[in-house]
């Protein structure tokens, strides 16, 4: 198993690499760069221009007559860039690092990431590692109580479902199943926020924010409750949304090894029913189930909370990222796109690795042989 281990652990070398290198190209080269960004507000904002390049860092590089049209236009390599002063836009391309080729600019960056120096973001005037901590708590609330709701609802579901299978029970379970299959996870947030948030009926729970705004003056009880109070609707918009798959993925497991022979050698011997499903069943059932925790976790809290993040008011890693794109705040982008693949790939391995502990049968080196 060591040696499977470091096989891995190496090889997350050369994914993470691909993975940047084609984000980096695709981003790069696309159109509507930082510096496209700051000639929209040159060109379509005027009096914006000087506070929005500040932030960049790339105040200092603007003189007086900078973006008035000055001098000769472009060669035409920034849309809405006729008309200003050359000087300026390449000091805008020195500001941002576009006055280098393109390899330059990726090794780098991969330099300063192999070091986890993640830079600055060109819009918030703030290091990328700072707003990712900042927003950090926001999602990591999410994620959390969204899969430990989503498994503690969906294993126990899928078990009866898969115990009863073809009864009542199930029939109108799965529809449930069906209902939170079909429909996303941002629908179930806007009837929740309609309905108990204030909308047309119901005024019970906060529309906006983690916990609210005298939260550090409430005694720590009061804390937990209000915590509680501000994160169920949109962890329950998330819970509704996100259990259909995992509890057919339990379902169809159980049946699968149900009718298996140890089971029905396991009845023969005499054992309860019992006795045989949380016996025999459940940790063979439950292997694909258990091991692929940590990639859930992952997909939570990264890819499923940007529009419940939007819808109520929370400002977390969805949203930040959702701002990154549309800004083309590289720094951002890339830095969070770095750190998020590199845990990615590990709790890839990590999953693999409690594959073993809920089954010791199992042995990635004899595979290999």
């Amino acid at each position: 198993m060591t040696a499977y281990i470091v096989r891995r652990l190496l090889l997350i070398v050369p994914t993470l690499f691909a993975i940047m290198v084609i984000n980096f190209v695709i981003i790069q080269t696309a159109p509507g760069g930082p510096v496209e960004q700051i000639i929209a507000q040159v060109t379509g904002q005027g009096a914006d221009i000087t506070q929005r390049v500040t932030r960049t860092g790339a105040g200092d590089t603007l003189g007086p007559q900078a973006g008035t049209g000055r001098g000769a236009a472009p060669t035409g390599q920034y849309r809405g860039a006729q008309g200003l002063d050359p000087e300026f836009i390449a000091s805008l391309e020195k500001q941002f690092g576009f006055d280098k080729p393109l390899h330059e600019r990726f090794l780098k960056m991969m330099g300063n990431y192999l070091v986890f120096d993640f830079g600055e973001s060109y819009f918030r005037n703030r290091s990328v590692v700072d707003l990712v901590l900042d927003k950090m708590p926001v999602s990591i609330s999410l994620g959390l109580w969204t899969t430990l709701l989503t498994y503690l609802i969906s294993i126990p579901l899928g078990i009866v479902k898969a115990v009863r299978d073809g009864s009542r029970f199930d029939i109108w379970s799965s529809v449930a199943v069906v209902v939170g299959n079909a429909v996303p996870a941002f629908l179930f947030a806007v009837f929740l926020l309609v309905l108990f948030a204030g909308g047309s009926y119901l005024d019970w729970f906060p529309l906006r924010g983690l916990t609210s705004d005298n939260w550090s003056q409430l005694s720590w009880p009061a804390r937990i409750v209000d915590y509680f109070w501000h994160i169920a609707l949109p962890v329950m918009a998330m819970v509704i949304g996100g259990f259909a798959t995992l509890t057919m993925l339990t379902k169809n497991s159980f049946l699968d090894q149900i009718h298996q022979q140890y089971v029905m050698t396991a009845r023969s011997k005499g054992l309860s029913e019992r006795r045989v499903l949380y016996g025999h069943v459940f940790r063979n059932a439950m292997l694909i189930v258990i091991a692929g925790f940590p990639s859930a976790f992952v997909s939570i809290l990264f890819t499923g909370t940007v529009f419940i993040e939007i819808i109520f008011s929370l400002d977390g890693l969805g949203l930040l990222g959702f701002e990154a794109a549309f800004n083309r705040d590289y720094p951002l982008m890339f830095g969070t796109l770095y750190f998020f693949s590199l845990v990615g790939l590990v709790l890839n391995l990590v999953g693999d690795i409690m594959y073993t502990i809920v089954d010791p049968r199992i042995d990635f080196e004899a595979r290999r042989q």
